[in-house]
């Protein structure tokens, strides 16, 4: 299951982790990003030790939104030592896509 992470706890939970961590900034009136959620969940037990998947409500944490300049939704972008590395902006990646993606980052 991926952890949800805020403005309050995403220094912790993000910068400071020891895993490369997919955090995927979200809306609850996008659809993309709904339809995203099953396989991100399912990814993060697939994944669990080797890369941490979080969400984060973009309505609800403009602080980090504005840190990192995201301005489309889904925007899932992947922190590694405390940096973002990579970033895919909208969900047009398949399950086959995104799994390599966060091989090719995992710890």
């Amino acid at each position: 299951m991926s952890i949800t992470v805020t403005d309050s706890n995403f220094s912790a939970e993000v910068l400071n982790a020891s895993e490369p961590v997919l955090v995927d900034f979200w809306a609850e009136w996008c659809g993309p990003c709904k339809a995203m959620d099953p396989i991100l969940d399912q990814l993060s037990g697939e994944l669990a030790g080797r890369v941490k998947i979080a969400k984060l409500d973009v309505e609800s944490n403009i602080g980090i939104v504005t840190q990192y300049n995201v301005r489309a939704m889904p925007t899932l972008m992947i922190f590694k030592n405390g940096q973002p590395v990579d970033i895919k902006v909208g969900a047009g990646q398949s399950r086959v896509q995104l799994v390599k993606w966060l091989e090719s980052h995992a710890a």
